[in-house]
């Protein structure tokens, strides 16, 4: 046995097709292409994602941008609105949604530094801004942060 003379198994090679070779290879005329239209054309092909004029699904669908879908998102209470409860008394979320302040909590509550504190409260909420939780102590009051 020589190199020259070695064979690939039979049943494992198969011809090429020829097409567009004469009507006696079973693939002539249309040249396995079907009639007319665009993929039957010279050059003829269809970028992907194109759907026939129709407004593609990559249009159709809504622009999601930078916004992160796990983002929290605060309802916002500023100090100066925490006067109109009394003092000494407790502010929570509950308090907070009773008196009106805000009507959903969304991911939950954050205190704002607007305004001015003048009676001690002790304010329960999920965040504090630095000059809000100040003004706060500045009052006498305390600033407890709740981790939801």
């Amino acid at each position: 046995m020589q190199l020259n003379s070695i064979k690939p198994a039979l049943g494992a090679t198969k011809n090429r097709k020829r097409i567009g070779r004469g009507p006696g290879s079973g693939h002539g005329k249309t040249a396995t292409k079907g009639h007319k239209g665009q993929k039957a054309r010279s050059g003829g092909s269809i970028k992907a994602g194109f759907e026939g004029g129709q407004m593609p699904m990559q249009r159709r669908l809504p622009k999601r941008g930078f916004n992160p879908l796990n983002r929290i998102e605060y309802a916002h209470v500023n100090v100066g609105k925490l006067n109109d409860f009394d003092a000494n008394s407790i502010v929570d979320i509950e308090a907070l949604i009773r008196s009106g302040l805000i009507s959903n909590t969304k991911c939950g509550v954050k205190i704002l530094a607007d305004g001015n504190l003048t009676k001690p409260l002790t304010v329960k909420a999920n965040k504090f801004s630095g000059s809000a939780k100040e003004k706060i102590l500045a009052a006498g009051g305390s600033a407890e942060e709740i981790i939801s």
